[in-house]
């Protein structure tokens, strides 16, 4: 017997299972090759969403269904591999978001974690706390859970982004809880906008700082500084075989993930650059920022340009190819993984 073997089967162990399924027993022995495996064996399937299809496809959903009476007008990227389960991997959902000209997506809160990458568009508002931040495309914006957050667009145009949130996971524990804001659509602002950045943005903390919870103190990241840092670092041609020059994006509290469950990257990859082979148990979305290039993700190709996205499940073989000079974001469970013992990685 091993792990990867199921033991033989006879008349009296089939009487026997009979016997003690209606109280509620099962026999391990019968089912531990597909609990136990000896590599991570994952529903999840690799997909790629082309931006162009989604955006035109939110753009009639925003004729049907305006963003108060759907709470959060967002179509979901569900993986093909768990269809109706609302996920993009085992562990996290993600859905991108249309709020049109002069809407507001009401004020909420939720136990879940929440991210935002902003796809398209320019000047739309999320307040989370009371505090307003601006947003622009290639931002990261963080919701930490429970916190107060809605959206507005006071532009001209549409604007999108991708939410990332970690739903599987608290799902899983049981743990959900959700509010409506009882003091109409959007909450007071009580902090000035960029607030949040010039307090712990710019390796400094006031001085009498007390942690509040696991979730970074900034809650946007904007791409321009992201954008400006790997371009600083490109200078020294420090390329890594498998990611290029990739980053992650951290707590300034303990250098850690500035999310508590979703680890989030952005990196940049050269023109012409061909990753090594890469594998990890943490599954991947791939939004691509800037550029165009190939995926091969296990024994599937996915061309993509700016604003797609693709998924890479866990233990899933992936390599890169830029055809131009490409800035990826992406975020998984990384942190989550890590924190429990979990995660592990094959290069090449």
């Amino acid at each position: 017997m091993s792990l990867t073997e199921k033991p033989a089967t006879s008349a009296e162990r089939e009487a026997y299972y009979s016997k003690i399924a209606p109280l509620h027993y099962g026999a391990l022995w019968n089912v531990l090759s597909g609990l136990i495996t000896p590599t991570p064996r994952s529903s999840a399937q690799p997909y790629r969403w082309d931006f162009d299809e989604a955006r035109a496809l939110l753009m009639e959903a925003g004729e049907l269904i305006t963003a108060k009476e759907a709470e959060r007008r967002v179509l979901i990227l569900e993986n093909p591999g768990m269809p109706g389960e609302s996920r993009i991997t085992t562990s996290l959902y993600a859905g991108l978001q249309l709020v049109l000209p002069g809407e507001i997506a009401p004020c909420h809160r939720h136990s879940q974690s929440a991210l935002r990458f902003v796809m398209e568009g320019s000047g739309a508002t999320t307040s989370v706390n009371g505090e307003r931040t601006l947003m622009e495309r290639g931002d990261f914006v963080i919701t930490p859970p429970w916190a107060w957050h809605d959206h507005g667009n006071e532009s001209e145009e549409p604007m999108i982004w991708m939410d990332g949130l970690d739903i599987p996971l608290v799902s899983m524990f049981d743990a959900s809880f959700a509010e409506s804001f009882k003091g109409g659509e959007t909450q007071p602002i009580t902090r000035p906008t960029g607030d949040s950045l010039a307090r712990y943005g710019a390796n400094l903390l006031p001085v009498d700082y007390e942690r509040q919870g696991p979730v970074s103190p900034i809650f946007n990241y904007p791409y321009n500084r992201s954008r400006e840092a790997l371009e600083q670092m490109r200078r020294q041609e420090e390329w890594d075989p498998c990611h290029g020059l990739k980053m992650r994006y951290i707590n300034p509290v303990d250098g850690g993930s500035a999310m508590p469950t979703i680890s989030p990257f952005i990196q940049l990859l050269p023109k012409g650059f061909k990753s090594e082979t890469y594998r990890s148990t943490d599954a991947t979305v791939f939004t691509a920022v800037e550029g165009s290039g190939t995926s091969t993700v296990g024994d599937q190709v996915f061309n993509w340009t700016a604003k797609d996205v693709f998924v890479v499940p866990s233990w899933c073989p992936v390599t890169h190819h830029a055809t131009d000079e490409a800035v990826l974001f992406s975020f998984s469970d990384r942190t989550a993984q890590q924190k429990l013992g979990l995660w592990r990685e094959a290069r090449g």
